[in-house]
């Protein structure tokens, strides 16, 4: 291992190193290679607390060697010894991760069997050539209505759950993990209290879905630079099981503002000029560095990534869901507790639905969702007193029931249950000529048996 000592000086969790540059005979050439420190490589620094501490290479500048010390920089002098490793971050990869639980620096933290016999990867940081990627064709079904009927999850995709703190995201996550259609589940934690931690693990377990869901997870109390090898992991490990063994793979991470508060603190440290609200000039690209690992590859399985993303203060032009809005192809929007038909957005369902699902898939969304907006103007004309007609009456009603059918996150149906109990749903409340669908669909797919009046009322 190559050896320094000195470190120049300490800003938070990063150490700045100062080596010799090689000699001009010496560059490019085996020797510098070997013996030079290289952009994400690791080093073991020497501190007064008996254990090495772990760092990686961040940035190289001139002569000087910056260190982000996963373990954090408490008991380390600056005359430490320095072990340059001359080999990047690698995670355990294989079927013998499965079922495991992972701090954020790749290492085990349930107590299972030793994985020093496993193969080891290096961190996939790379995204794929768009050559070598299929268009998204295939959907992931979730058995959740707003999602399955109205804004179809699709393989290969990168989508965000846009959300206040205080909405239960975490356990949408956790049930998507659970009934998603996907042959492994990668979750990534990051900045997770106990309790939450606790309920994921304690949720994949009690649903019997242990086996095919690996955990890496970054608690609020452990180091916060482990909080960027979170995502790192995850997408190396769902990359890897993706094209090695053709695996259809879900990435689930939270919280992804979590994450770019952690990237601030990192720019803070190195003294970076600021960009929007604190946040480093290069948001976007971290972000869009991640995201864009899902892909549906040539000959091989895929990575389909969603991701929680609050907003402080309900606030969508915060940088950190602003920039994502740009990098992904949608978002859920999880608002008062349901996913509101109005903030969420799939931008690949139209290459799912009526091709994989249903032919009245499209027509019935959109007059589901064309009845609820007329009847969220019925409750407004409601609130200012004006008179309602029968139509808006009934409006109301249907309001309430579609809430409880659709846009509950307690409702579990399947997706051809969840298309019949949309007709069954306009039927209670309208006749065929209300819902402006075409002829041959309310021929083949309105319900013989209803209660539906000439008039419309119900």
């Amino acid at each position: 291992m190559l050896q320094f000592q000195g470190i120049e000086h300490i800003n938070g969790d990063i150490a700045i190193l100062r080596v010799p540059q090689p000699s001009p005979a010496q560059q490019g050439s085996d020797f510098s290679q070997n013996t030079h420190p290289r952009l994400n490589d690791l080093a073991l620094l020497e501190s007064t607390q008996g254990e090495p501490l772990l760092a990686r290479i961040i940035k190289l500048e001139n002569d000087l060697v910056h260190l982000q010390v996963l373990n954090g920089t408490r008991g380390l002098a600056t005359d430490a010894k320095v072990h340059f490793l001359n080999r990047p971050f690698d995670v355990p990869a294989g079927d013998a991760l499965l079922g495991r639980v992972f701090s954020g620096r790749g290492e085990p933290m349930d107590q299972g069997p030793s994985l020093a016999h496993v193969r080891h990867i290096p961190l996939q940081l790379n995204t794929v050539n768009p050559i070598s990627r299929n268009l998204a064709s295939k959907m992931i079904r979730t058995r959740i209505p707003m999602i399955d009927v109205f804004n179809c999850l699709v393989e290969s995709q990168k989508i965000p759950i846009f959300s206040l703190a205080g909405e239960p995201f975490n356990p949408l996550l956790a049930r998507i993990g659970v009934q998603a259609d996907a042959d492994i589940v990668v979750f990534g934690g990051m900045g997770l209290i106990y309790d939450d931690y606790h309920y994921f693990h304690h949720h994949f377990a009690q649903a019997g879905v242990s086996d095919r869901t690996i955990m890496f997870v970054n608690q609020a109390s452990d180091p916060i630079m482990e909080r960027l090898l979170v995502p790192d992991l995850a997408l190396s490990v769902a990359e890897h099981f993706a094209v090695k063994e053709n695996k259809r793979v879900l990435v689930l991470l939270t919280d992804m503002t979590a994450f770019a508060d952690a990237l601030k603190e990192v720019g803070i440290a190195m003294e970076q000029i600021p960009s929007n609200r604190g946040y480093i000039g290069d948001l976007y690209t971290q972000l869009a560095r991640r995201y864009e690992k899902a892909c549906d590859f040539k000959g091989a399985g895929s990575v389909t990534i969603l991701s929680a993303t609050t907003m402080p203060g309900n606030d969508v032009t915060h940088p950190v869901p602003d920039n994502t809005g740009y990098i992904t192809e949608g978002q859920f929007y999880l608002h008062d507790g349901y996913l509101d038909p109005f903030g969420s957005l799939s931008r690949l369902k139209q290459h799912v639905i009526g091709k994989e699902t249903r032919e009245d898939h499209n027509q019935l969304m959109n007059a589901l969702i064309r009845l609820y907006a007329q009847a969220q103007d019925a409750k407004q004309k409601q609130a200012m007193s004006f008179d309602l007609g029968e139509f808006d009456q009934r409006l109301l009603k249907y309001e309430v029931d579609f809430r409880a059918q659709f846009m509950s996150l307690n409702v579990d149906i399947a997706l051809e249950d969840a298309l019949d109990a949309g007709w069954q749903l306009l039927a209670r409340y309208f006749a065929p000529h209300e819902v402006l669908i075409k002829q041959a669909l309310l021929d083949r797919f309105w319900p013989k048996a209803n209660t539906t009046h000439s008039s419309g009322a119900a």
